[in-house]
């Protein structure tokens, strides 16, 4: 991890003061202290994860033949670099922290933005977790079970052992789950390293049967438009944290020049990192074959290392059980150390089933339905204020191209996944009558914010929060006007806002 992304993770309450600077106007503003290399070091560390170790066998399922899954990894990362161009311009025109979180709030109002956290909170950050603490758990007990999958219950209760583990640490020092995500960052790179060397000696010895054009294209099963879409989400869960540069623009030194150049550096690279491996493991096993395993790096050094596989095993599980250690996979901004306990719940409940393929389709769509939001938002700045001062400015084709895609994505995802990404959908409704209800209604009844404030107190000895003491006032068992907000978070959009982007 880079020093710029570990000063932002190493604390939550602190970063702002110990990272701030006074600006010109005598407010505080971040220190600019990510260069360029620092900022390619954030991208390629937040996209590649354990996603790279799962995906494969999802989008080879859905893409129905070697040669269309390797197109599918070549597409979605052109779209994932599209996708970052449109938000490097968003990220210099609202420079604001929060992401796509202020874009869309600023651009569509504080319902959208809103139920861009309500979403992110209660279906996006639970469901990436799930799906990281079921990979890692494949990777344990797949060398147990070399001749069938793992048992469901097994899987479901080592996810959740380490889920329960891995939050106490994080509540305990998280400074400590920093150090140890520091020192084996590495591992997931050497496993990558050593997959694509392998590859590559397999292809020097002439084992590459299924990148020929006439083998690659033989479909196992027939071509359809409904799993191709499925196909390119389960490929997106590799690349997610695309858009984890967003959050630290103000951090960043020349950020016009700087941005779109690790936008251009880093996405390149990571695509060529993800279709290389994915051709090594084509080198060793057949589709069938690989489609056989939840655990294909695993599967892949049985057949080239023997029992020297053992290599390949650690270099895979030891990542996947560090990314646990930040609740942030494939990149999105932890949040802080007290919201673990109950976001540790939320990934619990995610653990009902232990197809991570399912919950691949369910995050990655409403991740996608967000992303194109954010995109779109983008077009109607464009015409709502064509004279506005945007340093990165862009050809309008691209956000145009990315919104198409973005629809087709969409649309058969839902055709052929209706249950799964309804669900999605409905959950991210329920957030509506919460916002009418907390933010939006100004002139409550008494008893009403007597019901938040007792709420919220609760939820405040339950994370173990206490918000900073605001001067004398506070010493002296007054309440200053920061507390009174910090009593009720509900009671107006930008509060509500703040504390829910915090926990």
């Amino acid at each position: 991890m880079t020093d710029g992304a570990r000063k932002r993770s190493g604390t939550s309450g602190s970063a702002g003061d110990a990272a701030g600077e006074k600006d010109s106007g005598g407010g505080v503003a971040l220190k600019k202290e990510i260069g360029l290399v620092s900022a390619c070091g954030i991208i390629v560390g937040n996209i590649i994860g354990s996603g790279i170790f799962v995906s494969p066998k999802g989008v080879m399922e859905n893409a129905s033949s070697v040669g269309m899954a390797l197109i599918v990894w070549i597409v979605t990362g052109v779209i994932t670099a599209i996708g970052a161009l449109c938000y490097a311009e968003l990220g210099v025109t609202i420079p604001k922290s929060g992401g796509d979180y202020s874009y869309v709030k600023d651009i569509f109002g504080g319902l959208a933005g809103f139920l861009r956290l309500w979403i992110a909170v209660l279906v996006i950050y639970p469901t990436n977790q799930a799906v990281i603490a079921l990979t890692f758990s494949n990777y344990v007990l797949q060398p147990l079970f070399p001749t069938c999958f793992p048992p469901e219950n097994g899987l479901r209760l080592l996810a959740g052992v380490c889920l329960l583990l891995l939050t106490w640490v994080n509540c305990s020092s998280v400074r400590w789950a920093t150090r140890v995500q520091d020192v084996f960052t590495a591992g997931k790179l050497l496993a990558l390293a050593l997959i694509i060397v392998m590859g590559l000696v397999q292809i020097c010895k002439g084992e590459y049967y299924w990148l020929e054009p006439a083998n690659a294209f033989e479909p196992f099963q027939e071509y359809d438009v409904g799993l191709i879409a499925l196909a390119f989400l389960q490929g997106s869960f590799a690349y997610g944290g695309w858009n984890f540069l967003n959050y630290v623009t103000e951090e960043l030194v020349d950020p016009y020049v700087n941005l779109p150049r690790a936008i251009f550096i880093s996405i390149p690279l990571v695509t060529f990192v993800y279709v290389f491996a994915n051709i090594a493991y084509v080198t060793a096993m057949s589709p069938q074959e690989l489609l056989a395993s939840n655990a294909v790096a695993v599967t892949f050094g049985e057949k080239l290392l023997g029992v020297m596989s053992w290599i390949i095993e650690m270099k895979t599980c030891r990542p996947c059980a560090v990314f646990l250690f930040f609740y942030a996979p494939a990149g999105h901004d932890p949040p802080s150390p007290s919201c673990f306990p109950p976001q540790c719940l939320s990934t619990l409940l995610m653990l009902c089933t232990s197809d991570m393929y399912t919950l691949i389709n369910y995050v990655g769509f409403i991740n996608y339905l967000f992303y194109g939001v954010t995109v779109a938002g983008q077009i109607v700045l464009r015409i709502r204020q064509p004279d506005m001062h945007r340093p990165i400015k862009i050809s309008l084709i691209w956000p145009v191209i990315y919104l198409l895609f973005w629809a087709f994505l969409l649309i058969f995802s839902l055709y052929s996944e209706p249950v799964v990404c309804g669900i999605g959908l409905a959950i991210m409704l329920t957030g509506v009558p919460v916002y009418f209800l907390g933010v939006y209604w100004d002139n409550k009844p008494q008893c009403f914010d007597a019901f938040v404030d007792k709420m919220t107190y609760l939820g405040q000895k339950f994370c173990v929060v206490v918000y900073p003491a605001m001067g004398n006032s506070v010493e002296s068992g007054e309440e200053g006007e920061e507390m009174k907000e910090a009593r009720s978070p509900l009671s107006k959009e930008d509060g509500d806002h703040h504390k829910s982007a915090d926990c």
